[in-house]
């Protein structure tokens, strides 16, 4: 059965219009609440639904939330809170699924919903594909009447527990005392408690990205953006820039320097630092993805561990940490998972990593990143109008194996369709970085001839 709603990260769309309608939301709202009523045998199963800060949230809250009253569920309705922080949340209140309503980093006219399970696990695909059959086919699942109906309340609190929880990753030996920060929110879900929970562990923290007002997320700051951070960094000289993304789960970072920091040198880093610090649980696997670049590969390598490259996304990072034992993963994108502390990317956890990192070395973050080398890489989006098997369109495959004959083994060539927009993304990478460019121009005048 192929998909028709969920992509690599949920339901994703302009808001308003198919599929990010309030219709779909409340249909969804009965589906996941009818499904888990069948899992837990609970006829009131609670559900944590959590949100960013745009305009459309308000609208797609309470459709959601109607779907689960609807259904005979138990809703609790935290507010803006970063997608981390659900997941942590369904997980601690034993609730029976979770639901985070955002477009993570796009703009503020698209939204989307993410779903959980009870231990705050991102759902299979295979779950999915049963919630899409429910949701586009509401007349099977048996209405609810009279006693049966649910209820819905606000619960401001959570955002506390969160900021607990994430705050008790970061190794209590050290402080944040002495250390300048500038903490951007993105105008998104982490631009209340991100500054809080640097501050609260010592860090003069200078926030910008910190007053939403539903049409500005993601608009010119946070991870997006993180040159603005930087700009910021070298004016107040900070010791580190952090910035999330609409909806806290990843981050960019700028180092002490002024510098945007590549996401795959940031994960060479934690790696070595989980290693050295016998953090690794025993397994020596840490899980990147197909777009992780060559030279973090051959780092690892050198320090005596591998990468597996799961499939874009970070569920997909953690279907394999939970599968192989590994405890550390991430995307060059900035999602990086910490296993023993958080079922999803986190932004702020993965901050706080960061500078206990930095405590254990005793070295500024632009002299650790030194150490690591990474591959020229050139990624171009090109916009489509479908998804055509790249392997269908022989002048794209011919374009394949002339970029592949040219890289002769030092490099390699990666095309797949986005799971959330009409794109396809064209990466080449290898040692030569003119080969590389030429390589993939004539990619994307393929792709753009047969596909755009």
């Amino acid at each position: 059965m192929s998909r028709k709603l969920f992509g690599t990260d949920g339901i994703r769309g302009k808001a308003n219009v198919y599929p990010m309608t309030g219709e779909v939301a409340f249909s969804l709202g009965r589906a996941v609440t009818s499904f888990f009523q069948k899992q837990t045998r609970s006829k009131k199963p609670l559900i944590i639904i959590g949100k960013d800060t745009r305009l459309s949230c308000y609208m797609l809250e309470q459709a959601f939330s109607a779907g689960v009253c609807s259904q005979g569920g138990r809703a609790i309705l935290t507010g803006p809170l970063p997608t981390p922080g659900v997941a942590f949340v369904t997980q601690s209140m034993r609730a029976d699924a979770g639901v985070m309503i955002s477009a993570s980093h796009n703009s503020y006219d698209d939204n989307g919903i993410k779903l959980f399970d009870r231990t705050g696990h991102k759902l299979p695909d295979s779950i999915e594909l049963e919630l899409e059959k429910l949701t586009l086919n509401p007349d099977i699942i048996p209405k609810k009447l009279d006693d049966e109906l649910g209820n819905a309340k606000r619960l401001d609190e959570v955002v506390g527990r969160y900021i607990v929880q994430v705050k008790s990753a970061f190794k209590s030996d050290y402080t944040l005392e002495g250390m300048r920060l500038i903490v951007d929110g993105a105008n998104g879900a982490g631009y209340k408690v991100a500054p809080m929970a640097f501050q609260e562990l010592g860090a003069e923290v200078i926030a910008i990205g910190n007053q939403p007002n539903g049409t500005n997320i993601n608009l010119n700051v946070g991870a997006l953006h993180p040159e603005n951070c930087a700009t910021k960094v070298n004016l107040y000289r900070a010791d580190l820039g952090i910035c999330l993304d609409g909806d806290g789960d990843r981050l960019s970072l700028v180092d002490n320097k002024g510098k945007i920091v590549h996401g795959d040198k940031l994960i060479g880093v934690l790696a070595r630092f989980l290693k050295d610090t016998n953090n690794l649980s025993g397994c020596n696997e840490i899980v990147g993805t197909v777009m992780s670049n060559f030279g973090l590969e051959k780092y690892l390598s050198d320090i005596g561990l591998n990468l597996y490259r799961a499939k874009v996304g970070d569920r997909y990072i953690v279907e394999r940490m939970l599968k192989s034992g590994s405890v550390f993963g991430g995307e060059p994108s900035g999602h990086l998972i910490f296993k023993n502390y958080s079922t999803t990317g986190d932004g702020i956890l993965a901050g706080l990593k960061v500078i206990e990192c930095l405590k254990y070395y005793q070295k500024d973050l632009s002299e650790l990143l030194d150490e690591i080398e990474l591959y020229p890489q050139v990624l171009k989006n090109v916009k489509v109008k479908d998804k055509t098997p790249f392997e269908d369109i022989p002048e794209i495959e011919k374009a394949i194996g002339s970029a592949n004959s040219k890289l002769k083994g030092r490099g390699r060539v990666l095309l797949r369709y986005s799971g959330t927009e009409n794109l396809a993304r064209v990466m080449v990478e290898g040692d030569d970085i003119d080969i590389v460019n030429n390589c993939c121009d004539d990619l994307v005048e393929a792709v753009t001839k047969n596909l755009a």
